[in-house]
């Protein structure tokens, strides 16, 4: 697992023309000049073609929680969920329960 974060390894794909494959994102990181950690990241994503940012974010592993602020309950949605072979668990996309947006919506007020 890559210590760094998941804004770091998309900084580094800014000039990718999605759809992209695992290579083109490797040379593309190289390119920009990336850091040791954030092509190692790259290095462990599966070896698929991807759609955009996204899929990139949700199949890159790094350290766990290391930008992200889910919930408990989202957690336990994201470990519910299937994802691609290779996918991290805790990046997989993992909606606010309902409770939990009429909380956010009543603290907006």
């Amino acid at each position: 697992m890559a210590h760094t974060n998941v804004e770091e390894v998309l900084a580094a794909l800014d000039d990718v023309d999605f759809p992209a494959d695992k290579d083109e994102l490797l040379e593309a990181a190289s390119s920009s000049g990336a850091s040791a950690e954030v092509r190692t990241a790259l290095r462990g994503i599966p070896p698929d073609e991807y759609a955009n940012r996204q899929e990139v974010a949700r199949s890159v592993r790094v350290d766990p929680d290391s930008d992200l602020d889910h919930s408990a309950a989202q957690h336990a949605e994201q470990a519910r969920q299937g994802g691609r072979p290779g996918q991290s668990q805790y990046l997989r996309e993992a909606p606010k329960p309902p409770v939990e947006e009429e909380l956010h919506r009543r603290d907006e007020r």
